[in-house]
């Protein structure tokens, strides 16, 4: 019988569940998807070799979870950060921030990283949390619209745009933020 290391079998997953997402994301910055076993990932996060079935049947299955994590995380702190700001523009510029900000914390860019080496199945889960972020602005950018204070005439390509300006991470956040406003006919 494994021994647990909490005071509760419950915490005692959830404790284990984010040794290996971290171990998850540590070696994502050091190896190509394909070079991470299961082995690896099991001492990488300081578990035995078959324990890590315990809590995931297979590697894809630790990004589903991975993914979910971090989503639910980036979710709950934009939340809070929208939470007392009703204003379109301010609420815009609240999220770009945290996007910018926030960003260098979560690990929701290894997208790339990862296309072609996970099935469709699995793309298809890991969309879901990306579509869930894009709720948020999207409610942003229809409040805006609906208030006067933007102009969106095509509301996928303004999203996609919207955050393509957010990928560069050398630039000052209030340039970004002044040009994403702008773009959408802000009065600033």
């Amino acid at each position: 019988m494994p021994r647990i290391s909490a005071s509760s079998v419950e915490e005692h997953r959830e404790l284990v569940q984010q040794r290996i997402f971290e171990a998850f994301a540590t070696l994502m910055a050091e190896h190509s998807f394909d070079a991470i076993t299961m082995a690896k990932l099991a001492a990488e996060a300081g578990i035995g070799r078959t324990a890590i079935y315990h809590h995931f049947p297979d590697k894809e299955s630790v990004v589903i979870a991975f993914a979910s994590h971090e989503t639910t995380r980036y979710l709950d702190g934009l939340r809070d950060a929208l939470s007392d700001v009703d204003d379109p523009v301010g609420r815009l510029g609240v999220y770009i921030r945290h996007q910018l900000e926030a960003g260098q914390e979560f690990h929701m860019g290894m997208g790339m990283q990862l296309y072609g080496a996970l099935s469709t199945e699995t793309m298809l889960a890991i969309r879901d949390h990306v579509v869930a972020v894009e709720d948020v602005l999207r409610e942003i950018l229809a409040q805006g619209v609906a208030t006067g204070q933007f102009v969106v005439d095509d509301e996928p390509a303004t999203m996609s745009l919207i955050h393509a300006c957010l990928a560069p991470r050398h630039l000052p956040v209030e340039a970004i933020e002044r040009f994403v406003l702008r773009a959408l006919g802000a009065t600033l």
